[in-house]
């Protein structure tokens, strides 16, 4: 190995092991331990080399399965195809049709809780600061991969009269739910920053602390009310958010230059892809 801190050059070693596809995406690396015994170095030296491939994104850590090779490709999420009012009926939610759409086996870890309303969620809400609030959590993998972090918030009554407050995922999507309940949505307001992931944030989507986010806020409402806000983090070196707006022929003539791939059967519901990402 080159010349440089122990852990630096089993970084660099490892790193270029990844790259020339001799640790695949999914495949899982020797433990600290083991990685110390192969290198003849400290479990501390073989964990500082496993952290500098974690904050860089090539790695993650799963507790029940170590240190695992992430998917290097980027998702592209038309941050439009859930709200299209031709979207087709479904009992699976946005996040699963966007993974199957592109080969990829989505899964999600889900809680909710009532929870008195912060300063910031109330006035998202438009609720008096400390009311109660329905909020939703959901953390969602790709191929057992952890993806993106998602948190919505609900106005108590309008939770307890469309199921929304219920303690289980909901398969179609809240969206839809509320729609199906006589709430659907009519506006949207997105607001979209790349900042820095807390050491929360880093914890949850397995990245280094500092690790540059997507910050995605949606507030959704009708003529009647404010319905809801989703806060959605992902990591920003792996996600692409796009909007389609305007008619459907312009639409489609700008996916078929692109090359975005379309669903079987239907050719409006939404357009997602896989590309890959840096080497």
């Amino acid at each position: 190995m080159a010349d440089g801190p122990r852990y630096q050059r089993i970084a660099d070693l490892l790193r270029e092991e990844i790259r020339n596809g001799t640790w695949k995406p999914g495949d899982r690396l020797p433990s600290h331990n083991e990685l110390a015994d192969q290198m003849q170095v400290s479990i501390t030296t073989a964990r500082n080399a496993i952290q500098v491939l974690v904050a860089e994104n090539l790695l993650y850590t799963a507790t029940s399965r170590g240190t695992i090779v992430r998917s290097q490709e980027v998702l592209e999420y038309i941050v439009t195809s859930s709200i299209r009012p031709d979207r087709p009926k479904s009992t699976q939610d946005i996040f699963s049709e966007l993974a199957r759409g592109v080969g990829r086996e989505p899964s999600k870890q889900f809680s909710a809780r009532m929870e008195p309303a912060a300063p910031d969620v109330a006035m998202w809400l438009g609720v008096p600061e400390d009311s109660w609030v329905v909020a939703r959590t959901v953390v969602q993998y790709l191929d057992n991969e952890p993806w993106s972090w998602e948190i919505s918030f609900y106005p108590r009554d309008l939770a307890e009269a469309t199921g929304v407050d219920s303690p289980h995922d909901i398969p179609e999507g809240t969206t839809r739910r509320l729609a199906q309940r006589g709430h659907p949505e009519s506006a949207h307001r997105d607001t979209i920053v790349a900042r820095p992931a807390s050491a929360e944030e880093a914890a949850v989507l397995g990245v280094g602390v500092g690790t540059m986010l997507l910050d995605h806020l949606r507030i959704g409402a009708n003529a009647d009310r404010v319905t809801r806000v989703t806060r959605h983090r992902s990591i920003a070196a792996r996600n692409r958010l796009a909007y389609e707006l305007g008619d459907d022929a312009g639409t489609e003539l700008i996916r078929k230059t692109l090359g975005t791939p379309q669903p079987p059967g239907n050719s409006h519901s939404f357009g997602n892809s896989l590309v890959p990402g840096p080497p």
